[in-house]
């Protein structure tokens, strides 16, 4: 799939806010400062589509893109470490999660984490709240241009010896960097070969 089109629809703060799930749809999510708008970014190959910062947190609505004028990508706010209130943090939690058990055209979660650092809790955790609700997602390394082949196989494989503890079978698990536009062409396939399971 190439990306010939890519514009910003709308900011949500409920789900109702949303676009109206006419077309597949694909969310981003991870860590606060994963490299959320930078992958999507260079995966849709505009430079400013989503604001990029390097204050943790940025991301404090449901941002809609409309990609090919066929489907949705939506950035969900960060978890974890940002510098904001705990009030703020759990009204985050709260519209995060109705998107995500609500969305009725949501085909898939792309699960950003960073390949830099050893499991982290709050991914783990994550990644077994989506999968106790049934809700489909992939796991994307973000940031493997900062490793040698040899540390990114070692924090890949302690990623895989964790999940494969409480998981049958593994999510599907991809490889990307913003900086080398490494595994974006492998992304955006699985897109092309998912959306036609929108009905």
């Amino acid at each position: 799939m190439k990306i010939k089109a890519a514009e910003f629809v709308i900011s949500a703060v409920t789900i109702e806010g949303c676009p109206k799930p006419t077309m597949p749809e694909y969310a981003f999510i991870g860590r606060s400062n994963v490299g959320k708008s930078s992958l999507i970014n260079a995966l849709t190959n505009r430079r400013k589509l989503a604001k990029i910062s390097v204050t943790p947190g940025k991301t404090k609505l449901i941002n809609h893109f409309l990609i090919n004028n066929s489907w949705y990508l939506a950035d969900l706010p960060g978890y974890g470490y940002a510098k904001v209130s705990k009030k703020e943090k759990v009204k985050w939690k709260k519209m995060t999660k109705d998107y995500l058990l609500g969305r009725t055209n949501l085909l898939s979660v792309f699960l950003l984490i960073d390949a830099r650092h050893k499991p982290q809790k709050p991914d783990l955790e994550f990644s077994s709240w989506l999968g106790e609700n049934s809700i489909p997602f992939t796991l994307v390394f973000t940031k493997t241009d900062k490793l040698s082949t040899g540390e990114l196989e070692k924090n890949i494989s302690a990623y895989k010896t964790i999940l494969i503890e409480a998981w049958e079978e593994l999510p599907q698990i991809f490889m990307s960097s913003s900086v080398k536009k490494t595994g974006l062409t492998a992304l955006l396939d699985y897109i092309e070969a998912t959306n036609p399971l929108f009905k």
